[in-house]
């Protein structure tokens, strides 16, 4: 299982969604983390990864041991 971080933006985005979205999402990217079930595709032009939850996603980067959570928010906004 790999460890879960997120960077002070990505709190700051999460902090602001509603409460059962917010639960969805951290319970998503912790049941990626543990057994990498999810929809997870590869964006172009960087080396972050998109975690899709309904209309919202999850932008993060993965390294051997640790995800780190760079953005989190609805579709619409998430990737300007």
């Amino acid at each position: 299982m790999k460890s879960v971080a997120y960077t002070r933006p990505a709190i700051r985005q999460l902090t602001k969604l509603p409460d059962t979205v917010r639960a969805d999402l951290i319970a998503k990217i912790n049941r990626y983390a543990a057994d990498g079930t999810g929809d997870v595709k590869s964006m172009k032009g960087s080396a972050a990864f998109r975690l899709r939850a309904g209309d919202y996603r999850i932008i993060f980067e993965m390294s051997r041991l640790e995800i780190s959570v760079v953005a989190a928010g609805h579709r619409r906004d998430i990737y300007r």
